[in-house]
């Protein structure tokens, strides 16, 4: 007889919920403002001396966050900081950059965040690859009993368990704590996509946020002739471009995981997946053995483009 599944949010969960998203709007608040406070007080320095300022901001609200976390007992939600986060860029953009901006800019820009917002939505709620395992098959994933690309490892995936959603993932390549799900099989060609529309706002912010910087001359201006909305503008551009360098280098990692057809839990663990495993002997007269790395799902890199694809 199937069970009754009760999808019923309880009280205490949507109290919880509600709470994590007050903790992740005040932490949007928080970063934004001290980032716009650098050009404020540091308007007469170079871009490159505002960026590292902004990374080093960055670093110490979060520390302060995590303090506050530890003492209040609330925990922010990192997929509400990354939609309030693109939601604030946006506001930004439609109340003080969008009048520098030219009419095919300002279309493309407001279809990026739409498509992104979509996007997120999408990934929210996507099953990345769950699957149930029977006793035998749990046990031999957790002890690495699988030796080689068998028939049976072959049935079961790639399949992978991931600690944080305390569950089974075929084709699990991370869980990524931004979009609040694992990465598998099923959402892996999304999530591509996603990272993709992340780095092409972001590029578009940064060239619209530019354009309006030139047109108003707020880089020239000294802190008496500025304004609180154009340190805004400076802030929310120091992010974007923090943003595009580490989801660039994090884009060209998936792209290399892709061209070889490896995961990046496979590829950190690699020693806990026997598969994995070749046994090269030592030097004659020498009794032991090295363990190194070798790929057998590696076809080739258009064989390994096509599986992605497909």
């Amino acid at each position: 007889m199937a069970e009754i599944d009760d999808r019923r949010t309880p009280p205490e969960a949507r109290t919880s919920s509600i709470g994590r998203c007050i903790a992740s709007c005040v932490s949007v608040f928080l970063t934004q403002f001290a980032l716009a406070l650098i050009p404020r007080f540091f308007y007469a320095s170079p871009l490159l001396i505002q960026l590292a300022l902004s990374a080093l901001v960055l670093v110490a609200v979060v520390g302060v966050a995590g303090r506050c976390r530890r003492a209040l007992g609330v925990y922010a939600s990192a997929p509400a900081f990354v939609v309030l986060s693109i939601v604030y860029i946006w506001v930004v953009y439609v109340t003080v950059v969008r009048e520098a901006v030219p009419l095919l800019m300002d279309v493309l820009f407001h279809g990026e965040v739409a498509m992104l917002i979509i996007g997120l939505c999408s990934i929210f709620k996507r099953d990345p690859g769950r699957v149930t395992l029977g006793p035998s098959s749990s046990s031999e994933l957790c002890d690495g009993s699988v030796s080689e690309v068998s028939e049976t490892s072959s049935l079961m995936g790639r399949v992978r368990y991931c600690k944080n959603c305390e569950a089974y993932i075929k084709g699990f390549d991370h869980h990524c704590p931004a979009f609040g799900n694992c990465i598998g099989q099923n959402n892996y060609f999304l999530f591509m996509a996603l990272l993709a529309g992340f780095l092409i706002t972001e590029s578009s912010f940064v060239a619209c946020s530019s354009k309006f910087a030139s047109k108003s001359s707020i880089l020239y201006q000294t802190r008496l002739e500025s304004n609180m909305a154009a340190d805004l503008v400076i802030g929310g551009l120091l992010f974007s471009l923090l943003q595009l360098l580490w989801q660039g280098i994090f884009f060209m990692w998936h792209i290399y995981c892709i061209c070889f057809n490896i995961r990046t839990d496979e590829w950190i663990n690699w020693q806990k997946y026997p598969e994995f495993q070749h046994q090269v002997k030592s030097e004659q007269g020498q009794s032991s053995t090295n363990l190194t790395f070798w790929n057998p799902y590696d076809k080739g890199i258009l064989g390994n483009i096509r599986e992605f694809l497909s």
